[in-house]
Parts: structure tokens; C-alpha cells; sequence
């Protein structure tokens, strides 16, 4: 069974050339660029990807008309900062995808965060579906937090892919901002409010999940500096849909 390895860009040459090489097996490699000015596209090109342009209107839509520029149905849907272990990519290329009775595969992910792969933090071998076959699912429509619903028999990998996905505290703010602008839009499409108690009082919770119960301080510096800014999501998301519904 051919697979096609399907990813949505924007500026992406920091990781963009690990991304590809560790796909470089596979049958196809689908790109689709929302504007980059960068060497993305030279990068990709030099992969032979296919590459479409597409104006970026959420992830779970570009991701969803990215899976429909493919030519065959097995998806391994990436990010343009999701790098393949050599384990996992054997794993995947052993796989018998035209005689499973899997629709769709689970694939741990672990996060690298200010320069350190974080084992604890709740960040370490999450499983998050990935592989799929497009006939049974495809990803979800929501702006953010998007994911990949599959009708049918879920299997899961072993091995893992790493997730670089910030060059540096600016990176990580720039793509905060937009996140939470996005995450709270959702949210106020849905009719959802929110209170000033509510606000104040999701930092601290956070805070002490990630922390401690996850055991975030077993990460050092970077598993502090990763509980911190994950507990000021939720203030700053619900604080813009306080903005949003006031107006």
C-alpha cells in the first residue's frame, strides 16, 4: 500500500529539512504553503514535494485540504516541525497497510522545549493519531487543537516522534499569541463565556497539574519554564474571549 506523508506550512526552513529527510521513503510528500517567504519552499523542492498554495484559514480545514491533495489513501499527517526517529520510520515502513484491519494508527510524541527533550510534564510519548487511511477519517475542522478522527480499529506504534517546534522563547510567543486568539474565536463560536474568577484562578491550577502531578520539576529548567507558560495559556485564551464577548 503507498503512503503519502502530508504536512501544512508557513516559514518552516528551521526544521523543515529534518522533517523531510526522515520522510524521504515514502511514495509521496504533499506540501501545502499558506505564504512563505523563507526558504521553505526550496527546501521542499528539493525533496520533489508536491506543493500547493492555500491561504490558512485554521488547521484542522488546511490540514483537511492538504489530506485531499494526496494521491493515496494511506496519510501520515505531520507537522512542519514533527521529526521521525529512525525506529519509527523502519516501524512504519513494516507495516502491511493493504491487509490490516487498523484504519488508523496512534504515534507517541515527545516534546523538545528550550533545547531539552522533556520526559515528564505530561509531554513524553503522547500518543496522537497520525497514520491513517483517508477513506475512514480525516481531521477535524477546529481552528486549534485540531485532531484526526477515524471511523474504525485504532492500532498504536511504539516508536516515537519528536516535536521541535520552538526555536526560541520569541518563537514560542508569536505562535502563543496565535493560538489563544484562535483558541478563544472557538470558543465564542460556541457560545461560551467566562468570569473573572475563572480566569484567575485557571494559572494556579494549572500550574500545580503540570508541575507536580505530572512532575514537570523533574525537567529542570525547561520543565519549569514549560509548567509556567502552559499554566498562562488558559488566563490569556479565556481573557481574549472575555475581550471577544464584551465588545
Amino acid at each position: 500500500m503507498q503512503l503519502s506523508v502530508v504536512l501544512i506550512t508557513l516559514n518552516s526552513e528551521k526544521t523543515l529539512t529534518k522533517v523531510l529527510e526522515a520522510v524521504s521513503w515514502a511514495d509521496e510528500i504533499v506540501l501545502v504553503d499558506s505564504g512563505s517567504t523563507d526558504k521553505t519552499l526550496e527546501i521542499a523542492q528539493q525533496f520533489k514535494a508536491k506543493i500547493v498554495h492555500r491561504a490558512f484559514d485554521g488547521y484542522g480545514s488546511q490540514k483537511n485540504f492538504a489530506t485531499e491533495q494526496a494521491s493515496h489513501d494511506w496519510i501520515l499527517s505531520l507537522d512542519d516541525d514533527e521529526i521521525l526517529t529512525p525506529e519509527l520510520q523502519k516501524e512504519i515502513q513494516s507495516l502491511d497497510l493493504q491487509n490490516t484491519n487498523f484504519q488508523g494508527f496512534k504515534i507517541p510524541r515527545s516534546l523538545i522545549f528550550l533545547g531539552k527533550l522533556l520526559k515528564f510534564s505530561g509531554e513524553y510519548k503522547r500518543n496522537t493519531l497520525r497514520l491513517f487511511n483517508r477513506k475512514c477519517g480525516n481531521w477535524n475542522a477546529e481552528y486549534v487543537h485540531e485532531s484526526v478522527e477515524v471511523k474504525g480499529e485504532i492500532g498504536t506504534l511504539k516508536n516515537q516522534i519528536l516535536h521541535d517546534s520552538y526555536r526560541d522563547l520569541t518563537d514560542f510567543f508569536n505562535k502563543f499569541n496565535k493560538y489563544t486568539s484562535l483558541g478563544a474565536k472557538t470558543l465564542a463560536e460556541r457560545g461560551k463565556t467566562t468570569s473573572t474568577f475563572k480566569i484567575i484562578s485557571r494559572f494556579p491550577t494549572t500550574f500545580l497539574k503540570i508541575y507536580f502531578l505530572k512532575g514537570s520539576f523533574l525537567d529542570g529548567y525547561a520543565g519549569f519554564m514549560w509548567a509556567l507558560f502552559t499554566a498562562i495559556t488558559p488566563v490569556v485564551k479565556y481573557a481574549k474571549l472575555k475581550e471577544m464577548v464584551s465588545k
